[in-house]
């Protein structure tokens, strides 16, 4: 069993995605296991969602976008050890703003956002894949999520992976393990977030990735329920695409 590093960015995370019709996306998010924390108007249109483990704002605006968000209580102290580390800011807060954020892009185009922290976001408290005791992978009782799986990944296609994994060793994430078959790959944490880095041409959209021992049965549910909108990778796998374009990928563990 691999040893967790301590998250050096924050202790609560989350991905944001952005939709131009915020309940089409929201109704496919609940189909896959997700129910609503909070919506609001303001600053901007938002629904903030879970499935137990993983947490989701989904983010009023029409162009395409994802991003691993940190929630960070102390935001001027983490962009100042950051730039100290080398890491660059595509875009950085002003002292002005109501507020404050910053976005980081990996080699590879992956956005990642700092969030100076706001009342009411929290970790959620169900275990991921990478918390879970690897014992309980194939008792799918115990998953946090009944209809996907266990979130395992944020899986992205790279360019070139040992020049990727020095990027996200600057923020605080460790090689967990590393395969040269059937190409490079490497899953890497930071102890909250699970990121796989693909040296492949296999897939070319980053995919938030869940892994289920049934996922066959979990697939054949989520089509009776009236999922649709998916392409087949196997006859235990599909690649979601959710209305706002975003990738989930729904993966049998093991053979």
């Amino acid at each position: 069993m691999f040893t967790l590093p301590e998250p050096i960015l924050a202790n609560v995370n989350g991905f944001t995605i952005t939709s131009p019709d915020l309940d089409a996306s929201f109704a496919c998010y609940q189909l896959l296991g997700f129910t609503e924390i909070f919506r609001t108007d303001f600053p901007f249109p938002l629904i903030m969602m879970t499935d137990g483990s993983l947490q989701i704002m989904l983010r009023k605006d029409p162009t395409p976008y994802i991003a691993l968000t940190y929630y960070v209580k102390n935001i001027g102290k983490t962009v100042n050890e950051l730039e100290a580390k080398g890491v660059d800011l595509a875009t950085k807060y002003k002292p002005t703003d109501m507020v404050k954020r910053c976005l980081i892009k990996s080699p590879d185009g992956i956005n990642i956002s700092l969030v100076e922290i706001v009342d009411g976001f929290t970790q959620p408290p169900g275990p991921t894949m990478l918390q879970m005791p690897q014992e309980d992978y194939f008792t799918p009782e115990k998953y946090v999520n009944k209809r996907c799986g266990m979130f395992g990944e944020f899986a992205h296609p790279v360019a070139d992976i040992d020049a990727s994994m020095i990027f996200w060793e600057k923020l605080g994430f460790k090689v967990l393990s590393k395969m040269a078959s059937p190409y490079p790959w490497a899953i890497i944490s930071d102890g909250i977030s699970t990121v796989g880095l693909h040296q492949t041409t296999s897939f070319t959209e980053p995919a938030i990735t869940y892994f289920a021992s049934d996922m066959r049965e979990m697939i054949e549910q989520l089509k009776a329920m009236g999922l649709t909108n998916f392409t087949e990778k196997g006859p235990a796998n599909i690649v979601v695409e959710t209305p706002e374009k975003q990738h989930i990928n729904l993966f049998k563990l093991g053979m």
